[in-house]
């Protein structure tokens, strides 16, 4: 009488099971008997293939004889071992042996458990029902592993990163700072930092509101953004309505013109700005400073010279950049 076709529930908990054994009859009884309980088998003869095939697949299972010619089953869990590094796969050794001593020998190679010759189809069943409940546990396990790296990610994106504008705070800036000044020393290229500053952002506060206030320094971010567009180049928010460009590979004239873009793209974005003395439409002021190639300077003080020369452009009348 033929066996029972497996349940749909039975089917979707099938295991990828990898046979091992030099005996083709004990092999392929045991495979027709796995798959008339609707698993997936993949056969090998010897040690050798077998490892090629758990390369290829990667099984949910492996089931192994101990004893055989050239490579045995101890050889065979210490090599699955070392390539399934930072996952688990379970190997269960198919042997007639039954000494205390030969057990703990395939358990230090990397077994996880015994099953007797001549194998019984109950006594088998019963240990793949244990080896389904531990894959559901390292799928369970996997996925929780998944969420919190997203969730770590998010976190470390948050943790540099402005609510208001999305570009990088403090930290974040500190961060790419320091790393742009390494890599500035070791490749001998320039390094410009360049802080810029809403022109009389109080007055557009007060004449408009903080909530306007806010929209405007999201537009002033995005614009930011879009004129800092080289991979390597960063845009931080420095600090209320102060912000900080990271321009890796710049030299002084590079950044000059930079700056004269940014002013020209201010002008033709025309946000209005009702309370300003320098125009009628939002402005920025800036500091320029660069660190020349091989030159070792600390960021807080590249960070103080450019907000010297900040100052130095406000000073002179506003809507302007000056370098220091």
């Amino acid at each position: 009488m033929p066996a029972p076709s497996p349940s749909t529930s039975d089917a979707a908990a099938s295991l990828c099971i990898l046979v091992v054994d030099d005996d083709e009859a004990v092999r392929g009884s045991i495979a027709c008997h796995l798959d008339r309980l609707g698993h997936r088998v993949i056969e090998a003869r010897d040690a050798v293939w077998a490892l090629e095939l758990f390369e290829r697949h990667r099984p949910d299972l492996v089931l192994s004889d101990v004893e055989m010619a050239e490579y045995d089953g101890c050889w065979l869990a210490r090599q699955v071992r070392e390539r399934d590094q930072g996952g688990w796969t379970p190997i269960i050794f198919l042997s007639a042996l039954t000494e205390a001593t030969d057990v703990a020998a395939g358990i230090a190679a990397g077994a996880d458990d015994y099953l007797l010759k001549p194998v019984h189809p109950i006594v088998l069943e019963a240990k793949l029902h244990a080896m389904r409940r531990l894959c559901r546990m390292r799928a369970q396990l996997q996925a929780l592993s998944d969420e919190l790296q997203r969730a770590n990610v998010e976190l470390q994106r948050l943790a540099w990163h402005d609510g208001l504008t999305g570009l990088l705070n403090r930290r974040g800036l500190d961060e790419h700072l320091d790393a742009a000044i390494g890599l500035a020393q070791r490749s001998g290229t320039p390094l410009t930092i360049m802080l810029c500053d809403v022109d009389h952002f109080k007055r557009y506060n007060d004449a408009l509101g903080h909530h306007a206030g806010d929209d405007c320094l999201r537009r002033v971010a995005a614009l930011l953004k879009q004129l800092a567009r080289r991979p390597m180049d960063s845009v931080a928010r420095y600090g209320g309505e102060e912000f900080a460009l990271v321009l890796p590979d710049t030299p002084r004239a590079g950044a000059r013109t930079l700056a004269h873009a940014i002013t020209r793209v201010f002008g033709s974005a025309a946000l209005p700005h009702p309370d300003s003395s320098v125009a009628a439409h939002v402005t920025l002021s800036g500091g320029i400073t660069t660190c020349d190639p091989g030159t070792a300077t600390p960021a807080a003080t590249l960070l103080q010279r450019a907000d010297e020369a900040l100052y130095l452009a406000k000073s002179q009348g506003r809507n302007r950049f000056a370098s220091l």
